[in-house]
């Protein structure tokens, strides 16, 4: 397996999550990699309020509310989530969806997932799939009716994060939704890539690199992996996909061949979406 010094301060921060005893030390001990700015003053339930007010939002934006043309509902389907994290977004997940599946690279999130939707979701809609290489996920063809990324393929190699993205769409069944999110380039990307690439460079170096990577600043520095565009994501999938939509704040000039531009101004400037029906 080759190494992924991209991953580094998230496989430390899931090392760290091991050892605390609630789900508040967790949020306030790892925030390197859940771009904390509040710092000890955080707790899980803020964190996951912010997974609360975000869901039902995009849902409802992207159209993934509405009653399918058999009458299927959300209560009759199933998410899959590629970087559940701990369980920001998750909670809601399972508010709304019959079966999520969180998927994570680290084991130690995942763990630390369930008991934050026990506290703040419902626990008995949730499973779990460790992503033990950082590209594949270990689940079927055709299981899941949404597959859902959100601020986790921009932090992935290039190879990896169109891997993944392949990957979630086998695992949708036909007609069901793709809906990723990656990180457009910009003009500081001149600056960040080429820092990224130096952090990333330093975490490969023995006790150092792990001990680096739990600083805020180099945890998003070294995450500056890639800069994937709408063209790059389509074209190798152009024929598994059908209404395809590129989803872009109103200020970015971000598209797709082939696919409908939809804006809306919830979006991060520096991000562009991905959304399509699997064939």
């Amino acid at each position: 397996m080759r190494r992924r010094p991209q991953l580094v301060p998230w496989k430390a921060a899931g090392r760290t999550s091991e050892r605390q005893a609630s789900g508040d030390d967790v949020v306030r001990t790892t925030g390197w990699v859940f771009n904390n700015e509040t710092g000890s003053e955080l707790t899980l339930e803020q964190f996951v309020a912010t997974g609360d007010s975000e869901v039902p939002a995009y849902l409802t934006v992207f159209g993934l509310r509405t009653p399918d043309a058999d009458g299927r509902v959300n209560d009759d389907k199933t998410l899959v989530e590629i970087g559940s994290g701990i369980g920001r977004m998750t909670c809601a997940f399972t508010r709304e969806f019959g079966t999520v599946v969180a998927c994570d690279l680290d084991a130690g999130f995942l763990e630390r997932c369930i008991e934050t939707v026990s506290q703040f979701g419902k626990v008995d809609r949730l499973r779990t799939s460790h992503v033990t290489d950082g590209h594949t996920l270990d689940l079927p063809p055709n299981s899941t009716d949404i597959a859902f990324s959100y601020i986790t393929l921009q932090h992935c190699e290039a190879d990896d994060a169109l891997e993944l993205t392949s990957e979630a769409v086998r695992i949708t069944r036909p007609g069901g939704k793709v809906v990723l999110n990656y990180r457009a380039r910009g003009a500081q990307d001149i600056v960040l890539l080429p820092l990224g690439a130096v952090a990333r460079a330093m975490f490969r170096i023995p006790r150092f690199g792990p001990w680096l990577s739990q600083h805020r600043w180099a945890a998003r520095l070294g995450w500056q992996a890639n800069r994937l565009q709408p063209d790059e994501l389509i074209g190798p999938l152009s024929s598994l996909l059908t209404d395809i939509e590129i989803w872009r704040n109103p200020k970015s000039k971000i598209s797709g061949r082939g696919a409908v531009v939809q804006e809306f101004d919830g979006i991060n400037r520096h991000h562009h979406w991905l959304i399509a029906t699997v064939r």
